[in-house]
């Protein structure tokens, strides 16, 4: 082989190092900004529906917390079964179980039955969402991981804003709102199957690897845990908020809104920055501060729609880079075979703090009142804020 050809090949290696597969990226982000939708539309949705049965804030929080103990399942399980059925063909039976459960809430109005639906619906959204996330940083250059997973986090959030808006216009009676969270899940189907031959390789299995990343990147896990609180917690039970501050169910659902519209309009710009950064930390720890600040203005601005819909707009969109910026972050530390174990344990976090975000927020209103919802969501952002001071801190002073 002469020295010209050498150099070529070395060129297009490099080249291939900065490529972007849109195909496959752009597949694995419209399959799961269809099921950000469902998300959107069916969390207030069936939070609502409840609390017209006369279902206690508590209980609506504790079925509520089951999508956080099936995603604590599925996240460890997601990785092995996709090894065996390969990447794409788990993610195909993973929706059509998620879009038959979405219809069981509607056939099924006993209470005791939305647990196992909650179960069943969670644990295939969350082998989506880890399926998808690794497709998605496994077709992504180091260079431009947070550029794309900005675009990832702004399609998905243009997904959680327009499901609060179909559920303002649709509201929660009839079969309507379920049978359109069912088929935009079914819908998702359709851009994977266009890469259905751009899955990207597992590799081999590496013992202990999900576990060790939990704790691996503690600001990163720490940081999806509380966004995974504040989302499902938020999303579940600001509609009561906003009817127990007097607005209507169409106008809270609304404020929905204008969190989903934040979180679009400035993932982009949040991922870029975070790819010029030196350390990404002193992002998360600003996001946490914007997020505490604003959680405790919520109680001071509660009467006027328009202040509130101001200050979610850019509370929820500083809020939701705890997401972008924490994988960006956890990507660029990782790859290789640890990559889709990085994913999982991501996920396995952010479930983790689906499951204590709701129960906590809705004992909370419980106890003190509708400015229960402002405080719980307050410790969650107080006590990360402390996490990423004092690792900072002990970062400073180890170098």
């Amino acid at each position: 082989m002469d020295r010209q050809t050498a150099d070529d090949i070395v060129a297009e290696a490099e080249a291939g190092i900065e490529r972007v597969d849109w195909v496959a990226a752009g597949a694995a982000i419209a399959s799961i900004s269809a099921v950000g939708i469902a998300l959107g539309l069916g969390l207030p949705l069936l939070s609502v529906i409840l609390e017209s049965r006369g279902i206690s804030t508590t209980m609506i929080g504790a079925n509520t917390a089951v999508a956080g103990v099936a995603s604590l399942l599925a996240a460890p399980l997601v990785t092995p079964i996709a090894r065996v059925l390969g990447v794409r063909l788990s993610m195909l039976i993973a929706i059509v179980l998620s879009g038959v459960s979405a219809l069981g809430f509607y056939y099924f109005t006993a209470f005791w039955t939305w647990f196992p639906l909650r179960l069943v619906f969670h644990f295939a959204i969350t082998a989506l969402f880890v399926l998808s996330e690794f497709w998605i940083n496994a077709a992504a250059p180091p260079s431009r991981r947070g550029f794309i997973l900005g675009i990832y986090a702004t399609v998905l959030s243009l997904g959680f804003a327009l499901g609060p808006y179909i559920f303002s216009v649709v509201g929660s009676q009839g079969f309507l709102p379920f049978a359109i969270g069912s088929g935009v899940i079914f819908a998702s189907a359709i851009p994977l199957l266009f890469a259905w031959d751009r899955q990207p390789a597992l590799g081999e299995r590496r013992h202990g690897a999900f576990w060790r990343h939990i704790v691996s990147v503690p600001t990163a896990t720490g940081a999806v845990l509380i966004f995974g609180a504040v989302e499902a917690g938020g999303f579940a039970l600001f509609p009561i908020y906003g009817e127990r501050l007097g607005y209507t169910e169409a106008a809270a659902a609304q404020l929905l809104i204008a969190i989903g519209l934040g979180n679009v309009l400035m993932q982009i710009p949040i991922g870029l920055i975070s790819d010029r950064v030196r350390d990404r930390r002193s992002l998360l720890t600003l996001f946490a501060a914007v997020g505490l600040v604003g959680t405790l203005c919520l109680p001071l601005l509660g009467t006027d729609w328009w202040l509130m819909a101001s200050l979610l707009f850019l509370w929820g969109g500083v809020v939701a880079g705890l997401y972008t910026v924490g994988l960006a972050h956890l990507g660029s530390r990782l790859g290789g075979a640890d990559l889709a174990a990085a994913n999982a344990a991501f996920v396995f976090c952010y479930s983790a703090g689906m499951l204590v975000g709701p129960q906590t927020i809705g004992s909370s209103m419980d106890l003190f009142g509708y400015n229960g919802f402002a405080w719980a969501l307050a410790l969650f952002f107080g006590l990360y804020l402390a996490l990423t001071v004092a690792r900072m801190v002990w970062a400073r002073d180890r170098s």
